[in-house]
């Protein structure tokens, strides 16, 4: 007897769970709308030095940006190979003989520039305001915008394991209504902060709220859900972030200026954080950490939801006990991050799972905050990237039940990988065909993520999965912050970081290659289990490939290729 059995009897997948469902999944959306801010928060716009204020010219004349007015830019602004005005650098000194109809400009380049000494005028156009404009993030405090997406990267990945071994020992309801109000409070703060500093500092703390919100609704989605309902639950959840990256295009397009944008993305959570006193703890975590009786109250409740009525009346405390006495057991034995590299089997399993992880967000994440590189809109952009994770996660789920997890994540990553490289090759001028080839790659990562959420917990032994989970969930933390320092390189050599990322998402997949296939496998229990298991499949295949090489084998040749290709399939 399980919890499982627990759950069937106050009345399965039902309104509770459903309704329970939907309230947990709301403020995931804009989880993933925070994750993807900077795309719009920190666009980059046209911009130009500010005409010095003591020349005469600017004297006389309103100097704003606009193109219809560049040819009074002329005397102070050098162009580009492209005749644009240069982002950087203005003359010394007022040149007023390009304004001269008949005066070439062939060597304007020997003529004496300097930075910029006044600030930037910015083209607002499409943005009122973003972080750039607000303190000058342009020229050479250019890199810090990817600076600023790291530090909130990192701030997801101490809220990972903060928020983790918190929501363990002081539950799940509890951490989660935590996080909401500290999303609530630190996102709006962000809103109104006078510093960049501060800004990078809130949004760190806001990175860290995040990771405990989708932490505890995943953990408090499949501790109510039955056996049965569970593969929904976890596929919703996905699909809950892919509509929260779709809505933020949506939302950015009415809210030009970055301090409203973020205000309307964070505001919502004091709302959530209201509502989210109702949501009951976990009954499994409650009767695990020896408060039964709060657990059979919530159980009770839910059989009432559920219109269960019967069920309720006959659930007691030694009943609810009998039935999770393996798993109260199984928690009096501890487990570490070391138990993930002491046996064999099990570290060959959590380095190449740490290799998987670390290169799909690392991939993820670098193609899918660089949208102005491709020239359309990024609204536009933003909604496509969202949406080709819908048929992507479809596919996924389709090929991990009919070909297998290996063979699924194998395929997806070496795809991603493919199509990223070969953006390289593909000239600047087609840019229907880059923001294509990019699209279909992070939709290729994200059915890879999708089959490697089960695929990692098929692996991992009952008794660590969740220290193996959530060992592989810092590693794609890592990633997503190593990934936007990466695109500083291509300020200097533009080829570099989609080869890297390309490269990484490639050798990721050969690693996958390695690991077991788990379709249709009885998951194991202990560690134990694991080695033994590795360890007979390391015999069979010495003894058949010396079998196979003994002439007396009463083998053909193709029932002999047959069986050690059988063999070796299940390595």
């Amino acid at each position: 007897m399980t919890f499982n059995d627990l759950l069937e009897s106050v009345g399965g997948v039902g309104p509770f769970q459903i309704l329970h469902t939907f309230f947990l999944l709301l403020p995931v959306c804009l989880a993933a709308c925070h994750n993807f801010l900077q795309n719009f928060s920190a666009v980059i716009p046209s911009h130009h030095c500010k005409i010095p204020t003591n020349t005469s010219w600017a004297d006389r004349t309103n100097l704003t940006y606009d193109l219809s007015k560049s040819a009074v830019l002329v005397p102070f602004i050098p162009v580009d190979g492209n005749r644009n005005p240069d982002n950087c650098r203005h003359f010394a000194s007022a040149q007023w003989r390009l304004l001269e109809s008949n005066f070439t400009v062939d060597n304007m380049t020997h003529w004496s520039t300097v930075p910029c000494t006044e600030g930037w005028t910015y083209d607002q156009t499409v943005f009122s305001s973003t972080i750039v404009t607000e303190w000058d993030l342009v020229c050479e405090h250019r890199q810090m915008r990817q600076v600023a997406q790291t530090i909130y990267m990192a701030g997801v990945m101490v809220g990972a394991i903060v928020f983790g071994s918190a929501s363990d020992r002081y539950g799940r309801r509890a951490v989660l209504i935590w996080s909401y109000l500290q999303m609530g409070v630190t996102g709006t703060c962000v809103a109104f902060l006078p510093s960049f500093g501060c800004y990078c500092a809130f949004r760190f703390l806001s990175g860290t709220a995040v990771s405990g919100i989708l932490l505890n609704t995943l953990s408090l989605l499949l501790e109510w859900m039955p056996t049965k309902g569970r593969t929904v639950a976890g596929t919703l959840m996905g699909y809950s972030f892919t509509f929260g990256q779709m809505a933020l295009a949506g939302v950015a397009y009415g809210i030009r200026d970055w301090r409203w944008l973020q205000f309307a993305v964070s505001a919502p959570y004091f709302i959530f954080f209201l509502f989210s006193w109702l949501l009951p703890e976990s009954a499994r975590w409650l009767i695990l950490h020896g408060k039964p009786k709060t657990g059979l109250r919530n159980l009770q409740t839910v059989a009432w939801i559920n219109r269960r009525m019967s069920a309720r009346s006959i659930l007691t405390v030694e009943m609810v006990k009998s039935h999770m006495h393996t798993e109260i057991m199984a928690m009096r034995s501890s487990h570490s991050l070391v138990d993930l590299i002491r046996t064999p089997a099990v570290r060959r399993i959590s380095c190449l799972l740490a290799m998987l992880w670390f290169s799909m967000s690392f991939a993820y994440y670098g193609l899918a905050m660089d949208l102005q590189k491709f020239g359309y809109s990024i609204f536009l952009v933003q909604a496509c990237f969202g949406a080709i994770d819908i048929p992507a996660k479809l596919v996924g789920a389709a090929t991990m039940s009919m070909v297998g997890r290996r063979c699924t994540e194998t395929v997806s990553l070496t795809l991603a990988g493919l199509m990223i490289i070969a953006n390289l090759f593909v000239p600047q001028g087609m840019k229907s065909v880059r923001t294509v080839l990019s699209a279909l790659g992070k939709g290729c990562l994200a059915s890879a993520f999708t089959c490697a959420y089960l695929y990692s917990g098929e692996l991992y032994p009952t008794e660590i999965r969740q220290t193996g989970m959530g060992f592989v969930s810092m590693c794609a933390r890592i990633g997503a912050m190593v990934a936007p320092l990466v695109l500083m390189v291509s300020e200097y050599a533009s080829f570099v970081p989609p080869l890297i990322y390309g490269l990484a998402a490639v050798l990721a997949a050969c690693g996958v290659c390695f690991l077991t296939e788990t379709l249709n496998q009885q998951l194991p229990d202990t560690i134990d289990a694991v080695e033994n298991s590795y360890n007979l499949r390391k015999k069979q295949k010495v003894y058949l490939e010396k079998s196979l090489n003994d002439e007396d084998i009463a083998l053909t040749e193709k029932e002999g290729y047959d069986m050690k290709n059988s063999l070796l399939d299940t390595m």
